[in-house]
């Protein structure tokens, strides 16, 4: 009888070591399985609460963005209801006209920064929406002079629960006539410059979309904001656009991000190439460094253009490639 009791014993030891070696071998094959297929992405909570959110913001919003770098999610909204011109020039929506939304999770919640284009009549109607909602207008100006209609352009700034930024900045845009639907701007065809000769230029390559060629220049050192480092893609970074004209001419603008010390030297580089500066002012009230935005125009050869605002370029702390 003891000895009966005794190989069951061993059975029962036995069958427990074959589970225990079976379970090993199969934790351990998962596991290379894992490690050697490179597609299998395995999603955080984080990564799956942000995608939540974008998709959230684009629901609100009514259009879609796409992330940039920092985790930015990044909405486009151009005036493409507005026809503006400047100097008998047609401005493209693209080129001098977009307003923009850029959201980016932090810490405590939300941040929100953004540059609205708005009619001189739209003015009142947004800023009262924002503040009263409690998001701060961290500036009003103008980025171009002579242009008709008088457009204005508000930059704004909020932190919160960052869907509940969103639904406030959707109640303040519809207070104008800016698009919210996913429509493309309207296409000013090919563009009609030499994109290689402009990126050998800049010693970067810039893109083209929509007939307009645009190229940015970060900032080498970082940008904070109260303490969060604000990425480039929050509109802290050199934006130059082209926009052909005629036989090789373009118009130019955007706007030069530069410390104190560098807004002088950038100025006058811009006359001395006959390249206008049109504004010079903050977009932001609380950042360090303190920086200062100024903003461009000119229309004349291409080619010409390029060597001024790389000469421009070359007095900034800026990435060059």
């Amino acid at each position: 009888m003891v000895f009966f009791k005794n190989k069951i014993t061993i059975g029962l030891f036995l069958v427990l070591v074959l589970i225990l070696v079976g379970n090993i071998t199969l934790n351990n094959n998962l596991r290379v399985k894992i490690k050697t297929n490179s597609n299998l992405q395995i999603p955080t909570i984080a990564h799956v609460s942000q995608q939540s959110n974008w998709q959230s913001i684009e629901k609100v919003i009514g259009k879609g963005g796409e992330i940039k770098t920092g985790n930015v999610y990044y909405i486009s909204l151009p005036r493409t209801d507005l026809e503006v011109k400047l100097h008998g020039t047609p401005l493209h929506p693209s080129f001098a006209l977009g307003s923009w939304l850029a959201f980016k999770e932090v810490h405590d919640g939300g941040m929100v920064m953004g540059d609205l284009v708005l009619t001189e009549g739209e003015v009142n109607p947004v800023m009262n929406e924002l503040i009263n909602s409690g998001i701060e207008v961290t500036a009003l100006h103008n980025h171009l002079l002579g242009e008709s209609p008088r457009i204005m352009y508000m930059h704004i700034q909020g932190h919160g629960e960052i869907v509940g930024l969103a639904k406030t900045l959707h109640s303040a845009l519809i207070k104008s006539n800016t698009p919210l639907k996913d429509s493309q701007a309207p296409s000013t065809g090919n563009f009609e410059l030499e994109k290689e000769q402009l990126d050998n230029i800049f010693g970067k390559k810039g893109t083209v979309s929509n007939g307009i060629y645009k190229i940015s220049f970060p900032r080498v050192e970082d940008i904070t904001d109260r303490g969060m480092i604000v990425p480039p893609s929050m509109g802290i970074a050199t934006v130059i656009n082209f926009q052909p004209t005629d036989k090789g001419k373009a118009a130019i603008t955007g706007d030069f991000v530069l410390t104190a010390k560098e807004a002088n030297s950038v100025m006058r580089t811009l006359r001395k190439h006959n390249i206008q500066v049109t504004a010079l002012h903050n977009h932001m009230l609380y950042e360090k460094p303190r920086l200062f935005f100024l903003h461009f125009w000119a229309n004349d050869d291409a080619i010409k253009l390029a060597k001024g605002l790389r000469d421009a370029i070359e007095n900034t702390n800026s990435i060059k490639r």
